[in-house]
């Protein structure tokens, strides 16, 4: 099998796509709720759900990773790209919900969830991608590429 390099991964092993409606019986959500904590979906709000964000086409993309082997998703991540005045109408890729199965830690997937969803926002003429993490988690994302900027606020309801 061919291996990709510097990813830790077997890259035949895991197939990066975008999400699926057939992604909610394979873990997504269980997947999800290692990351935040929240009461189960039920089918009908997940395809209610997948239908607003697919009406936003390439402005919202959400990718995962699934195990060629057991069909199972095993990380996953977003980017929201946002339409701006400033910069001439300049575009910002929003890189969120991130997540890695913990028993899928350590190899690459992350690192290759976040590489493409990075690319995706400069394919569509993204000025920068920027996101929100935990000071844990700083290590990782500047192994992507990212370098801390400016201090995260939040209001939560």
């Amino acid at each position: 099998m061919a291996s990709e390099a510097g990813a830790g991964v077997d890259a035949d092993a895991y197939r990066i796509r975008p999400l699926e409606l057939g992604d909610l019986s394979k873990g997504f959500c269980d997947l999800l709720a290692q990351l935040s904590p929240s009461a189960p979906l039920t089918e009908d709000s997940f395809c209610s759900r997948f239908a607003e964000l697919a009406a936003l086409g390439a402005d919202h993309l959400v990718l995962v990773a699934e195990d060629a082997g057991t069909g199972r998703i095993a990380a996953a991540g977003a980017v929201l790209v946002e339409r701006k005045f400033i910069r001439r109408c300049g575009t910002v890729g929003h890189v969120e919900d991130v997540v890695v199965d913990a028993a899928a830690r350590g190899r690459g997937l992350g690192e290759r969830v976040v590489r493409r969803l990075v690319e995706h926002a400069r394919a569509r003429g993204c000025y920068k991608v920027i996101l929100n993490c935990t000071p844990e988690l700083r290590g990782f994302y500047a192994k992507c590429g990212f370098v801390e900027k400016n201090v995260q606020m939040g209001l939560y309801f």
